[in-house]
């Protein structure tokens, strides 16, 4: 196998400069550039990754924190980030924190073991003081869908709360009075949130937020089904049912047929996050787009132009608005 010496020789240049080749170095002129990457293609040379980052300080690879690795909300998180750094020659490196809290600094550990220049973080369960901490490090720590004051121009999330009330307020423009709602893990932040958008569109109609017509689920289909078989179990009325994700939506309308009710004549059904399916259900989902392809966009173009200096990135929004999507789910109060 050639070396770096072996191709310095062969380009008529010095080491450094072939290492400032290999690291995109733009001190270096292009008929340089050109010279030096002729020699390593008539050679075959290959660089050495590892003894480049250690080399550099740069490993060109930026680690990508996720709750899970199946559902379409972390599908379209994951593939946009990775696109978007992919195009700019960075690789990523993913792993999953699964929502507890020694999971996820398992995890964080494992992506600074493997020199990440920079973490893009969707941590739910670690304190605001562990990610505090680690942002003092030597890698960049970016976060989505979590917002912490002191490092808030490296956060990018949408406005939970806000998207909690368009979902509620769409139910009670329709005519709903009996309104019911199945809440994600409220240990979560962007539960809470949602979950207290729902209570302040509630209040605003002069409509009192009944315990009754709230159950806790865990942001999948299986406990959509089963808050919709415990909300039927309590004998309280309701004609429309709020989900905070689109999963346990699907879930409760599968539920909801199989206990004979039909959607939307019976009960209308409202999700949260417009993931791709939701238009594919039966009947299509009305639900609050979530716009977690434009967060993680806005997450990796923040780490191009920080953590590699990349010019001509424009500066990302931290905040991202939700928006009500209507499909067929929603219809007015029998």
């Amino acid at each position: 196998m050639a070396t770096i010496y072996e191709v310095s020789k062969a380009a008529g240049v010095s080491l450094a400069t072939v290492s400032r080749v290999m690291n995109g170095n733009v001190r270096v002129s292009e008929r340089t550039r050109d010279k030096v990457l002729k020699a390593m293609t008539e050679l075959g040379y290959k660089p050495n990754a590892i003894a480049q980052s250690l080399a550099s300080n740069c490993s060109n690879s930026v680690g990508l924190l996720v709750s899970a690795l199946h559902g379409s909300f972390f599908g379209d998180m994951m593939s946009t980030v990775e696109n978007v750094l992919r195009k700019a020659g960075k690789h990523v490196v993913i792993t999953a924190g699964h929502s507890d809290e020694e999971k996820e600094k398992q995890a964080i550990e494992f992506l600074l073991d493997r020199r990440c220049d920079a973490l893009i973080l969707h941590a739910e369960a670690v304190s605001d003081e562990y990610l505090l901490e680690l942002a003092k490090g030597d890698a960049q720590i970016i976060l989505i869908n979590r917002k912490i004051d002191a490092i808030s121009e490296r956060c990018f999330y949408t406005d939970n709360e806000l998207g909690g009330y368009l979902a509620t307020k769409a139910a009670l423009d329709a005519g709903h009075k009996d309104i019911a709602y199945i809440s994600g893990p409220l240990f979560k932040s962007d539960a809470k949130e949602r979950l207290a958008g729902h209570q302040s569109a509630l209040a605003e109609a002069n409509i009192a937020f009944n315990d009754a017509l709230l159950v806790e689920g865990g942001y999948h289909e299986a406990e959509g089904a089963q808050g919709l078989e415990q909300l039927y179990r309590t004998k309280h009325k309701f004609s429309a049912l709020i989900c905070a994700n689109d999963e346990m939506a699907s879930g409760a309308m599968t539920a909801a047929r199989e206990l004979g009710i039909a959607i939307p004549e019976q009960l209308s059904i409202i999700g949260f996050d417009n993931v791709l399916f939701a238009r594919y259900l039966y009947p299509k989902l009305t639900t609050i787009d979530n716009p977690i392809r434009l967060m993680g966009e806005a997450a990796a173009h923040w780490v191009l132009a920080h953590v590699y200096q990349q010019r001509g990135v424009a500066e990302p929004r931290n905040l991202f608005a939700p928006s009500l999507v209507a499909r067929d789910s929603l219809v007015s109060a029998p």
